[in-house]
C-alpha cells in the first residue's frame, strides 16, 4: 500500500520543480487533454508521452541537464527525476492528481557498480478512485514499462537480495537532495555515473 504523505491538493499545486503553471507546459496539457476521452485515457497519453518523447539522457548520451517539468519538455530530455516532474505536472494542469515515487536500484547490473535513486509516478484516478504507479524512464532492450490500472508495470523488477528497495512513499514534491544534485550539476552523464546518491 502507498503512503500518501499530504492532503490531496498538495499533488496539484505548482512549484518551481513541478512547474505547470508554465505556458509550455499548460499547452502541452491541454494538446493531451483534447486528444484523450476521459480521465484515464488522459492520464495514459501523458504517460507515453513523457516515456516515449522525452529521452532518457543516458540512453541517448545528451549532457545536458533538466531540472524542471518545463525544462524537460523543452529541450526534450531528461534523467528519471526530470521525466518525472514533466508526467507530474502535466498530470496536474488537468486537475490530475501526481506524485512522486522512488526506488533504489544497483547503477548497473550488481551490487558492485553501486547503487542510485530511481524517480517514477504515483497518479489518482479519482474515476477509480485509488492511486496507481508508472514508471516514463523511457524503455530500452531489457526495460519495458508500461501503463495499467490493473498491474504496476514498472520499467525495475525490485531485486532484495540485491539490497535494492521500493519506497511506498508518495511525495508531492521532489527531494531535496535530488533537487540539489540536478541544480549543481553540468553534465548528465558525469552526474548520472558519480553523483546520484545511493539512499533516500
Amino acid at each position: 500500500m502507498l503512503d500518501i504523505q499530504d492532503d490531496i491538493s498538495s499533488y496539484l499545486a505548482f512549484s518551481h520543480y513541478i512547474d505547470w503553471n508554465e505556458p509550455s507546459v499548460q499547452r502541452k496539457a491541454k494538446e493531451l487533454k483534447d486528444s484523450a476521452e476521459g480521465e484515464i485515457e488522459l492520464a495514459k497519453a501523458a504517460y507515453y508521452f513523457v516515456r516515449d518523447e522525452i529521452k532518457h539522457s543516458w540512453d541517448v548520451q545528451d549532457k545536458r541537464v533538466t531540472a524542471t517539468a518545463s525544462d524537460a519538455l523543452r529541450e526534450g530530455v531528461g534523467i528519471c527525476w526530470a521525466k518525472s516532474n514533466l508526467l507530474a505536472a502535466l498530470l496536474r494542469a488537468n486537475g490530475i492528481p501526481a506524485g512522486i515515487c522512488y526506488q533504489r536500484l544497483t547503477l548497473g547490473s550488481t551490487p558492485e557498480s553501486g547503487y542510485c535513486i530511481h524517480a517514477l509516478n504515483a497518479i489518482y484516478l479519482r474515476s477509480i478512485d485509488r492511486w496507481i504507479r508508472v514508471d516514463a524512464r523511457g524503455n530500452k532492450e531489457g526495460v519495458q514499462a508500461d501503463f495499467s490500472v490493473d498491474d504496476e508495470r514498472l520499467a525495475f523488477p525490485i531485486r532484495k537480495e540485491y539490497d535494492e528497495v521500493d519506497y511506498k512513499t508518495v511525495y508531492a514534491e521532489p527531494l531535496p537532495q535530488t533537487r540539489s544534485i540536478l541544480e549543481n550539476s553540468t553534465d548528465a552523464l558525469y552526474m548520472y555515473l558519480h553523483s546520484l546518491p545511493e539512499r533516500i
